[in-house]
């Protein structure tokens, strides 16, 4: 089976023993007796990853030598589905080693990522331009007129061609040198520029040892950063740049000058010193240029954007501006609203970018009487899950199982089993949900194995959800004082990670490369931001939403004030993230190499680069010598390149489709409406990549999608684009 990001890997030349290979669990992945085939974790060691790359890129190569060298000429079968089949141990040693250089990576492997980078990229380039290959891969589609091929099949050779092409095949000889050059250097840079992130991110700390300049943050919070000073053995709280610190201090820490010192290092902790970004950013934007400029295109956005919904850079600053000219007035209205409000509070100064959440958050409480602390005992753990979950189940009829024999690569994941409205095995889940020094930060979904089609077989795939929410209370002899207590934000972020992986557990396609999240970067968040959705429904809440100590539901009263809060500074939070669609746009829409001009260092010209690129969207001051882009792993490390945009653009499509729901709820008053449910399933989580996704879309929406939901539910007045 054929994973889009198995040729990224490296061709390493050594061989392996006979008894190496008998002790390395990947050589025997095809006898593994674990439950569905899924990673043996108790007995992979850090040591086995090397040999089985080793081995895997060897059988790799000589799958796709076999294909080069089939005397048969060139069919749909012997070329196009045989690569597709192509580097099937490969495949799981990848899905094994990638999923944990995020979730629970070390210094080992760390180091590995290093040795590999310059080889994956060879391993890939080695195929991508091997001549022979894609003489038979372009024969068979110039004479795909003629074969009598379905959708899935069409889309698959179109894909396969394309990828070739697109990744240097019709290059001269000294062109596909440069690319092998080129690929290998980005590779490098795009691996260390996110490891550089983890480790500033691990490395920052603040010890404070007088309680008072902790005022504002509620007991749970105290408790944790105790925790983190005691794991260091010392005495007093410790602050770190992880979310579960960053984010409640900056919320509720009455000190200001100490939400300024962790805004500062948090928007700093790339910008110089031994992590420094800043370099690299120039580097890997020039390294991105250079391949698009090979490929005789302008900038880098035209050579990513041609296969996405927008298609071109014009139509993707033309979705930015129109966000832009409706939004703005609000945000600048919200802005100056909070303004105000710091006054009255006592703030005389110009509110800052560390004062926005404080405040924001004190002023949302006022007007709705709701906070975090209001909200969290309602937000217990185990009876989220349960509430998504159900979710799940009421719209699509799945079941989730916890299954004690799959084995964990850690003692905080937790693995289920996952059925069908039939009660047939659908797919195999895993859940991690707390932050670690070996996870990096964020939240996100991604698979172990992928699902696809062995002649009547189907593979069924294994999903895993990473994130970084609440840790329960645990008292020094290890005894939870208290369960994992969600925020608000923290439960939409679950059912945003969740609908990505209902778009992995719930497809049904033929080949790997085209199911679940194989789709455009502009489309793969519609299932996701879809899901959030459901978070403001009464409905949904009185499915789950109980307090942890009494058992009793959430209040009415609390549902209504959660209701009216959803759009609080809606336009701010859309406006922010124009802003990084912007920065990402003007990196990649350079059509000249980046430089730094002579009167400037390295690290100011990326900022003021930034700045200008943001500044038509900001609404907060600029404070001098910072800049986000440094540690933006979307956009440099992590395949958002010239694709940011796609948060707005599927937020766009999400409003439409539950605009969908929100009329069955009119007409049959429930939210869980099955006849849309299985409409949006059978069309968009089922379908993977299959087809065109604006063809799916319509053939769910029955018409083109518009802004209207979006600026509706938003609360925003329609302003006219000029």
């Amino acid at each position: 089976m054929k994973l889009k990001h198995i040729l990224t890997m490296a061709v390493l030349a050594s061989t392996m023993t006979l008894s190496a290979a008998s002790a390395n669990p990947f050589f025997e992945y095809k006898n593994w007796k674990t439950p569905h085939g899924t990673y043996p974790f108790n007995d992979i060691r850090n040591e086995h990853y090397m040999p089985a790359f080793e081995e895997a890129m060897k059988r790799g190569l000589a799958e796709i030598d076999a294909i080069c060298n089939n005397p048969a000429a060139p069919t749909f079968a012997n070329t196009i589905e045989a690569y597709e089949k192509s580097g099937e141990m490969l495949s799981i040693v990848i899905g094994c080693f990638y999923n944990l250089a995020s979730a629970e990576t070390n210094d080992s492997i760390q180091a590995i990522q290093v040795e590999l980078s310059p080889k994956m990229s060879e391993y890939s380039s080695t195929i991508r331009l091997n001549e022979k290959l894609f003489a038979r891969i372009k024969t068979v589609y110039d004479n795909r007129a003629k074969l009598k091929l379905n959708k899935e099949q069409q889309k698959l050779l179109d894909d396969v061609y394309e990828s070739f092409a697109n990744n240097g095949a019709n290059l001269s000889p000294e062109d596909k040198q440069t690319y092998r050059e080129l690929t290998a250097k980005l590779s490098m840079l795009t691996m260390t520029f996110g490891q550089n992130v983890l480790k500033a991110t691990n490395a920052w700390t603040m010890l404070i040892t007088r309680e008072e300049d902790l005022a504002g943050l509620n007991d749970d919070t105290k408790t944790m950063l105790r925790a983190n000073a005691e794991a260091k053995g010392l005495q007093g709280w410790l602050l770190n740049l992880k979310p579960t610190t960053y984010i409640p201090v900056m919320q509720d820490c009455d000190n200001r000058d100490i939400r300024r010192e962790l805004y500062m290092a948090y928007n700093t902790r790339n910008i110089g010193g031994e992590f420094d970004n800043t370099q690299i950013i120039i580097d890997i934007v020039n390294t991105r240029l250079a391949l698009a400029k090979l490929f005789d295109k302008s900038c880098y956005a035209d050579k990513s954007l041609h296969k996405s919904m927008a298609e071109n850079k014009e139509n993707v600053y033309r979705l930015l501006d129109q966000l832009r000219d409706n939004y703005m007035p609000a945000a600048r209205e919200e802005v100056k609203e909070l303004q105000d409000y710091a006054a009255q509070q006592g703030l005389y100064a110009t509110l800052q970018p560390w004062d926005w959440s404080y405040y924001s958050k004190k002023l949302k409480n006022d007007k709705y009487a709701i906070s975090d602390d209001i909200v969290r005992p309602y937000f217990e753990l185990e009876a989220v899950k349960q509430g998504v979950f159900g979710l799940a189940k009421r719209l699509y009829g799945i079941t989730f199982k916890e299954n004690k024999n799959i084995q964990v690569y850690h003692p905080e994941v937790t693995a289920y089993e996952v059925y069908d409205e039939k009660g047939k095995f659908l797919a195999v889940y895993y859940a991690d949900f707390h932050p670690r020094d070996g996870k990096r930060g964020g939240a996100w979904m991604n698979d172990f194995q992928p699902q696809y089609m062995l002649g009547k077989q189907d593979h069924r795939p294994h999903i895993v959800n990473v994130m970084n929410f609440t840790k329960p209370v645990v008292a020094a002899d290890g005894s939870v004082t208290k369960p994992a207590l969600f925020t608000y934000d923290e439960v939409r972020t679950f059912l945003h990670e969740f609908g990505h992986a209902l778009h992995g557990m719930l497809t049904r396609c033929q080949y790997a490369s085209l199911s679940g999240t194989n789709v455009p970067r502009d489309f793969v968040e519609l299932p996701s931001q879809f899901n959030e959705n459901f978070i403001d429904e009464k409905e949904f809440l009185d499915t789950f939403a109980k307090h942890y100590e009494t058992g009793d539901n959430m209040p009415q009263e609390l549902i209504d004030k959660i209701k009216r809060s959803s759009n609080f500074h809606a336009a701010y939070a859309c406006v922010r993230q124009l802003s990084f669609g912007y920065l990402d746009m003007a990196w990649h829409t350079l059509a000249e190499p980046f430089a730094v001009p002579a009167n400037l260092t390295t690290e100011e010209a990326v900022i003021r680069f930034g700045n200008e690129a943001m500044e038509q969207v900001r609404v907060l001051p600029n404070v001098p010598g910072t800049h986000m882009e440094t540690a933006f792993t979307h956009i440099f490390s992590g395949g958002y390149a010239a694709g940011y945009y796609a948060y707005k653009w599927s937020e766009l499509l999400d409003a439409d489709a539950f605009s969908v729901f929100k009329a069955a709820q009119a007409k049959n008053g429930s939210i869980f409406d099955k006849k849309s449910a299985e409409l949006f399933r059978k069309h968009i989580l089922e379908r993977g990549g299959t087809e065109k996704s604006a063809d799916l879309y319509r053939r769910f929406r029955g018409g083109e999608p518009t802004i209207n939901a979006l600026l509706e539910r938003d609360g925003i007045k329609v302003v006219e684009v000029k």
